[in-house]
């Protein structure tokens, strides 16, 4: 299956500005790879867990092989909340 078999340790953050909203970090503490103005709508990042992600793990919300690819990637994935609007969602998602 490739690389995206491989487990993966990550991070996981919550906004403190946004109901529902959290960062993935391959790295913890590794805000350095989020570009400036994610950072800044999300506010300081609350530490939430630990998590070890594999291709075959339920997450509440995400793809894992979409989040393993973000952290890979770039070293970030983030979850927005649900409620928002499609433009809102795309714009953030847009930061990923």
């Amino acid at each position: 299956m490739g690389a995206v078999s491989d487990r993966l340790t990550c991070f996981v953050y919550r906004s403190p500005r946004k109901v529902d909203t959290y960062l993935y970090l391959a790295e913890e503490g590794g805000f350095d790879v989020l570009p400036a103005e994610l950072l800044r709508g999300f506010g300081p990042p609350e530490f939430c867990f630990e998590l070890e992600l594999t291709p075959s793990r339920r997450l509440a919300k995400e793809d894992p092989v979409e989040v393993i690819t973000h952290l890979r990637g770039q070293g970030y994935h983030l979850q927005v909340q649900d409620d928002l609007t499609v433009e809102q969602m795309l714009a953030l998602k847009s930061l990923n």
